[in-house]
């Protein structure tokens, strides 16, 4: 199947990055006392999630507690995607607890961010090796390419579903936990030396690091807190748990997965060559969903403005919402293709993707002969 192309034109786009640093330096202007307001607004609600889904645990397995107790752990994700992407460290006031060198570092770790990845691991893979990346094959979280041993024609496609299905309750443990770890474990390593780590040293650390305390935690811990209670208080609270854990699991690839792959987004086959290719490049390659307001955005985690955080990736989540019209203003004005769409279709989008039943879209510049003979220079693919 051949996908169709985006042809990067360096005179079309001439000027972007400026127009980019300074709607920059209107955000940086306007950091206040209610980006600061409004995280505490959103890490409450995190909160009494947690705190609802806690006091009905030993009652028996219930979606209450289930969902509950999943929302209060997705919050948690989405406080350190924008505080370990520097989201609050320019904010003028902000608590050190809120910064990108505090926030889940140390011995803070299992305080602001008990999940299954390591905080630095993290922060390697997604911060730097994704967003300077994104869509490249240095890209990790690149699906198209990771899936691509499994879209072997005999490889039956039910089982292809079925394999999504199973990464979409567990991805966060299957996919994320071990694979951060790996990247950052080999973040110094040259192109082509052979691996500073062996396997067996990476599952012994990923063990001890990871699965070991967050299953203790969320899986021993929390149903012995219920043991005065009783074993059915025990019983309920551990099912909740693990029930929970599945929801946090799904909730968090619903919105994370299909933000930079489907048939009418780009990957890339070699590095930008210029500041506007890079902006560009990030752009057509990320996808929003339907955006405005707190419930909303809460919903999906922030992720719905996918394109403006490729844009700016360290700037508060109330300025993602503000700053958004601008954005596509931006994108209009230059051409350039702005995706969005409500995330269900998203999601069948990126599920496409993954089975092998659609492809992504190529771009190439101006001046490549074959493309210029192919492609009518004058409409930009959208």
């Amino acid at each position: 199947m051949n996908a169709p192309v985006f042809v990067f034109d360096p005179t079309r786009l001439r000027g972007l990055y400026d127009e980019v640093r300074a709607l920059r330096a209107e955000v940086d202007a306007s950091l206040g006392p209610d980006d600061l307001a409004h995280l505490k607004k959103i890490e409450g609600w995190g909160r009494i999630a947690t705190t609802v889904g806690l006091a009905t645990a030993w009652i028996a397995p219930n979606p209450l507690s289930a969902v509950a107790l999943s929302l209060g752990r997705s919050t948690r994700w989405l406080l350190m995607h924008h505080c370990g992407h520097r989201g609050y460290d320019k904010v003028p006031g902000v608590e050190a607890r809120y910064t990108s060198e505090v926030f889940a570092q140390g011995p803070r770790r299992w305080r602001d961010w008990p999940d299954w990845m390591l905080p630095a691991a993290w922060n390697y893979e997604h911060n730097i090796l994704h967003h300077h990346h994104t869509g490249e094959r240095r890209d990790p979280d690149l699906i198209e390419r990771n899936v691509a041993w499994l879209n072997r024609p005999e490889v039956p496609r039910a089982l292809r579903w079925a394999l999504l299905g199973a990464l979409g309750f567990t991805w966060k443990a299957s996919y994320y936990a071990p694979n951060t770890l790996r990247v950052w474990l080999h973040r110094h390593d040259p192109k082509g030396a052979r691996p500073s780590t062996t396997r067996a040293q990476r599952v012994k650390m990923l063990l001890r690091e990871s699965y070991g305390p967050y299953i203790a935690r969320r899986f021993v811990g929390l149903p012995l807190a219920y043991l005065p209670l009783g074993p059915w208080a025990m019983f309920s609270a551990l099912c909740n748990s693990v029930m929970g854990e599945a929801l946090s699991n799904f909730h968090t690839f619903f919105v994370v997965g299909p933000n930079h792959t489907g048939d009418d987004l780009y990957r890339f086959d070699d590095r930008p060559q210029s500041k506007d290719e890079y902006l560009a490049r990030q752009i057509i390659g990320s996808v929003n969903y339907r955006t405005g307001g707190d419930l909303n955005d809460y919903a999906h985690l922030w992720l719905n403005y996918q394109i403006e955080h490729h844009v700016f990736p360290d700037i508060p989540m109330l300025k993602y919402r503000q700053v958004q019209p601008k954005v596509r203003a931006l994108c209009e004005k230059y051409g350039l293709p702005y995706v969005q769409a409500p995330v269900w279709q998203r999601f069948r989008k990126m599920a496409e993707v993954f089975v092998g039943s659609q492809t992504m879209r190529r771009m190439t510049r101006v001046g490549d002969a074959a493309a210029a003979a192919a492609v009518d220079l004058s409409a930009v693919q959208a």
